[in-house]
């Protein structure tokens, strides 16, 4: 009964054996691979000077809606303000949220007349801006 259980044991270890040499003897690694919906975001934080009116506000909020129905490449758009009890957005208030296909979307996008002209708009309120690129993952 030993030799039988002896042979069973020392068949199986050929067999793992065989397996792991097979594959070079390591464990095959999981491939990571971007997912084929991933997109690139483009997010924008603004902060205003403290002078800045009210009206001066709705007016950027208005022209940097309108960016999506005057450049194609933005495939995605929203917007909203910080509303966080945290306490810690560091005086940015408004969050705009854009949405290309690639970086040659994002590249059309940056310098297009219609961003620039956003541009004038913005620059006599803006205290400070953060921007942060960034591709999905799922």
């Amino acid at each position: 009964m030993k030799k039988i259980v002896f042979s069973v044991l020392l068949g199986l270890l050929v067999v793992v054996s065989l397996s792991l040499s097979s594959c070079g003897g390591e464990t095959p690694k999981k491939e990571i691979v971007m997912e084929n919906d991933s997109v690139l975001r483009h997010v924008v934080l603004f902060k205003f000077k403290d002078s800045t009116a009210k009206e001066d506000i709705k007016e950027v909020e208005a022209a940097f809606s309108a960016l999506p129905s005057k450049i194609p490449q933005i495939t995605g758009y929203e917007w909203g303000t910080n509303n966080s009890p945290e306490g810690i957005n560091k005086g940015l208030t408004h969050c705009f949220f854009l949405t290309f296909k690639s970086e040659e979307d994002r590249a059309i996008y940056l310098p297009h007349p219609a961003h620039k002209a956003f541009g004038d708009v913005l620059g006599p309120h803006l205290d400070d801006v953060l921007v942060l690129d960034y591709w999905t993952k799922g």
